[in-house]
C-alpha cells in the first residue's frame, strides 16, 4: 500500500496542543510549530478503521483487553527487537510520563535520590522534583566532534555519593538522538546492579533508529538486569497515537510489579480508554508496513536536513541523529546569547521549537526540532532559519 506522507493535514482548530495553543503559551499565533513530539502524519489506515468500528458501535463502556492486544504486542517486540516479553509482565498505563511518575512513587521515598543524564526529556526532572525526591544529574559528555557519550566516571561517582534508588534511562536518547550500544548499556547496568539502583528504562522511541543501528531492549541483556528494570514503552510515538493515552510497562520482577500495580491503584486508575485499546491492537497487528514506509520517508527527510545545515547554516551543528525523529541543533558557534537565539527563532523565524534549557543546563545554546512532518513543512522551517540567521 502507498502512504502519502507528503499530504499536509490541517491540524488547526482541532484542540491540538501543537497548533492551537501558541498564544496560551506566550508565543505568536502564527508560529510554525516543530516542537512537541507527535507527528503531522495520519496514523495507519487500519487504526482509523478500528477506531471507526468502535465509534459506530455506539457504546463506550468500561473496557479491557485480552490476548488480542498482548499477542501482537509480544510478536512486535520479538520480531522487531529480539525480546519476547511474558504476558504477566505487562501493566498498561495512560502514558509513559504517567508510568515514570508512578514508578518514582512506587520504588522511592521522599528525599531519596534519583539519577538522570542531561540534557534529557524534561518530564524526567518534574517526575523527580514534583514527587519530593532528590534529583541527581550526571550530564552526558559532549565532545568537540559534536558527539555525545556517557561519562561513566561521573555516573559511578554520583551513584556512590548519593546512593540513588532509581536511574531514569532514556533509550534511544531524547533529545540528543543517541542509540546506546550493548557495551554502554551493559556498563550502566553493571554499575546500577552493583550499587542497588533500580532502572526505569524509557524506550518509547525504540522503533526509530537510523543508519543500520539496532535498538537493544535493556532487560534483554541479562536476567539480572531484567530483574531490576521497569521498561516503559508505548505505541504513541511509533504510530502517532499520543492523544489516545496508552502505554506498555513491562516489569519481569513480580515483587516490583505488585508494588507498581499498588501505586497505580492509589491513583484511582482502573481501565484505559476503549479507543486507546482498539488503536493499540490494530497498530501492533497491522501497522508494520506503514511504519517501514514512514521510516524510509523520515530517513530522506533527515538526510535533507543534514545537507541543508551543512550547506546553508554555517556555525550551526546538527548532532548526528542515531535514533528518534527529533533533531538536536547546536547554535553555540554563532556566539549569540541563548535568549537571543530563542528570540530570533520565535519572533523572526516564526518557529516554535523546544529550546534547549528545558532539557537541563546542558541544553543551553541548543534547540530541538521535530522532523515528523511533510518534507514541505521541514523545508519551510529550514528556510526560515536560514533567512533569520544568514540573511
Amino acid at each position: 500500500m502507498d502512504y502519502d506522507f507528503d499530504e499536509t493535514v490541517d491540524r488547526r482548530g482541532t484542540s491540538c496542543i501543537k497548533y492551537d495553543f501558541a498564544r496560551e503559551r506566550g508565543l505568536p499565533e502564527d508560529v510554525l510549530p516543530m516542537w512537541v513530539a507527535d507527528m503531522d502524519f495520519r496514523t495507519p489506515p487500519e487504526v482509523v478503521d478500528a477506531l471507526r468500528q468502535v465509534a459506530e458501535h455506539g457504546i463506550y463502556g468500561y473496557s479491557e483487553s485480552k490476548d488480542e492486544y498482548f499477542d501482537p504486542l509480544r510478536a512486535w517486540f520479538s520480531r522487531r527487537l529480539g525480546w519476547t516479553p511474558e504476558r504477566a509482565w505487562l501493566r498498561k498505563t495512560p502514558g509513559v510520563v504517567y508510568a515514570i511518575n508512578t514508578a518514582v512513587r512506587a520504588f522511592t521515598r521522599r528525599g531519596d535520590a534519583v539519577i538522570v543524564q542531561s540534557p534529557v526529556y524534561y518530564p524526567f526532572f518534574s517526575s523527580v522534583r514534583a514527587n519530593g525526591r532528590l534529583l541527581v544529574d550526571s550530564p552526558l559528555a559532549y565532545g568537540a566532534d559534536g558527539s555525545y557519550s556517557i561519562d561513566f566516571d561521573d555516573f559511578e561517582r554520583k551513584v556512590k555519593e548519593y546512593r540513588p534508588k532509581m536511574f531514569l534511562l532514556c533509550s534511544p536518547h531524547n533529545p540528543v538522538g543517541r542509540v546506546w550500544t550493548r557495551d554502554e548499556l551493559a556498563r550502566l547496568g553493571e554499575i546500577c546492579l552493583r550499587h542497588g539502583t533500580l532502572i526505569l528504562a524509557d524506550e518509547i522511541h525504540c522503533d526509530f533508529v537510523w543508519g543500520g543501528r539496532r535498538h537493544l531492549v535493556l532487560p534483554s541483556l541479562s536476567p539480572e538486569l531484567a530483574d531490576r528494570t521497569v521498561l516503559a514503552t508505548a505505541p504513541s510515538k511509533t504510530f502517532n497515537l499520543a492523544g489516545l493515552m496508552i502505554s506498555n510497562v513491562f516489569i519481569p520482577n513480580p515483587t516490583l510489579r505488585r508494588e507498581f500495580a499498588s501505586e497505580v491503584e492509589r491513583t484511582g486508575l482502573s481501565q484505559l480508554s476503549v479507543m486507546g485499546l482498539a488503536a493499540g491492537r490494530a497498530a501492533y497487528r497491522f501497522g508494520e508496513p506503514w511504519l517501514e514506509a514512514l521510516k524510509a520517508y523520515l530517513e530522506k527527510t533527515i538526510s535533507y536536513v543534514k545537507g541543508f545545515v551543512a550547506d546553508s547554516l554555517p556555525g550551526v551543528r546538527l548532532v548526528e541523529p542515531e535514533g528518534t525523529y527529533l533533531l538536536w541543533l547546536d547554535f553555540r558557534a554563532l556566539g549569540l546569547p541563548h535568549e537571543e537565539v530563542n528570540r530570533k527563532i520565535v519572533h523572526e523565524a516564526k518557529l516554535w521549537l523546544d529550546e534547549g534549557l528545558i532539557f537541563g543546563e546542558a541544553g543551553r545554546h541548543f534547540q530541538r526540532i521535530n522532523m515528523a512532518a511533510p518534507l514541505a513543512t521541514v523545508r519551510e522551517a529550514m528556510e526560515r532559519l536560514r533567512r533569520t540567521f544568514f540573511p
